[in-house]
């Protein structure tokens, strides 16, 4: 049945998002966010926090300022703050593994069974891009990797998937990205993508924007 639909689906390759998409890490990260706040002292609301999630490293590095600055620790530079923030998560390990999202294997290995090249464009920095998929056996599993970090600004600028679609060496309309975050649909949509939305209804953001919605990440082997 998955063979059938895949004979007439529409895209020449996948580009596929990281956090929310290939690991459920979106969760892990606030917890541990949440942590640092209440030991270094910044008050935070879970608003703001929510409003986190699938944005840049680059925007995450500009919030830790701002959150020692609440802390008291005064104004930082970005080096400075997050070196601070590399000190206290000093022994803190997220199970990648663990984490990983039901279907990925499984779904990559069909896509590829057709021909159809699998990218992948994370705002991460590239070294937990490579831990990530170390973790999860899938170091090679991706034609093309991106790292939000190779650019001035990541999600919500599209930047990254036009980079990554021109590494694919393939028109825009050939493409298509499985996102979750707000952030990352719109980055998509700005890049003339089809974007999937992986469900996501744990942090408030709006998935509108998306060409469609899916449950889980195998259910794109059912376009067509």
């Amino acid at each position: 049945m998955l063979n059938a639909s895949l004979v007439s689906f529409p895209f020449k390759a996948v580009i596929f998002d990281m956090d929310g998409v290939i690991v459920d890490t979106e969760a892990f990260y606030l917890t541990e966010q949440r942590a640092f706040l209440n030991d270094i002292g910044a008050e935070v609301s879970d608003e703001e926090l929510n409003a986190l999630v699938g944005t840049s490293h680059q925007e995450f590095q500009r919030t830790l300022v701002r959150w020692w600055e609440l802390a008291g620790a005064g104004r930082l530079s970005i080096e400075s703050a997050q070196a601070r923030y590399h000190e206290w998560a000093r022994g803190r390990v997220c199970d990648y593994r663990g984490l990983l999202n039901p279907g990925v294997h499984k779904t990559l290995a069909a896509l590829k069974r057709r021909g159809i090249r699998v990218a992948l464009a994370s705002s991460s920095p590239l070294d937990n891009i490579q831990e990530v998929l170390a973790a999860c056996d899938l170091t090679g599993a991706f034609e093309v990797t991106v790292s939000g970090e190779q650019f001035k600004e990541s999600k919500p600028d599209p930047e990254i998937y036009r980079h990554t679609v021109a590494a694919l060496a393939l028109p825009v309309d050939q493409c298509c990205c499985i996102e979750d975050s707000a952030v990352g649909i719109t980055a998509g949509k700005r890049a003339g993508l089809t974007v999937f939305a992986k469900r996501e209804e744990r942090f408030g953001f709006s998935q509108a924007e998306a060409d469609a919605i899916i449950d889980q990440v195998s259910d794109i082997l059912s376009i067509g």
